[in-house]
């Protein structure tokens, strides 16, 4: 574990990550809060921005309305790709932005000020077990979030740079 993953800080925040409050907290009081700061700052300002936390925009369109929809995600990354997963806190219903990629999979990131036209593919199988574990090594809370969403798969999507090979 790296020092900064050690720091008590951090400890302390992935610990609060498994608590029932902290997840309706996040869900109900940062999330808000976040997507305002980070609209205004152009991503560039987030509330988990950091190497031990970090933290991107997603842009997807609307499935039903077509409109563009923004929310703020952990992620982790995959060679040139992020890879983001459906948690919804450990809600018993998918996301809508996962919804929202099912139906349209081309999408926008912005991290730290840049924004990056992605292409999101549905990991399955082998990938999905591997990318779950990549994300489990930055936010180890999926793990019980996947146990209060009542069995619910949480999708995991990876997110390829537009024109990237991989990108489906």
């Amino acid at each position: 574990m790296s020092r900064l993953h050690a720091h008590p800080l951090v400890a302390g925040v992935r610990s609060l990550g498994h608590r029932g409050w902290f997840s309706v907290f996040l869900r109900r009081v940062v999330v808000p809060i976040d997507v305002v700061v980070a609209h205004a700052t152009g991503g560039r300002l987030v509330a988990f921005g950091s190497r031990t936390f970090p933290s991107l925009l997603l842009t997807t369109v609307g499935r039903r309305s077509g409109e563009p929809r923004t929310v703020p995600l952990l992620y982790a990354r995959d060679g040139d790709a992020y890879v983001v997963i459906g948690s919804n806190f450990g809600q018993a219903h998918q996301p809508a932005w996962s919804g929202n990629l099912l139906a349209h999979p081309e999408a926008t990131v912005t991290v730290a000020g840049r924004t990056v036209p992605v292409v999101a593919r549905l990991a399955t199988g082998v990938e999905r077990d591997r990318l779950f574990a990549l994300l489990l090594s930055m936010w180890p809370a999926y793990q019980t979030y996947q146990l209060r969403s009542g069995g619910r798969d949480m999708r995991i999507f990876r997110l390829a740079p537009a024109g990237d090979p991989t990108a489906p």
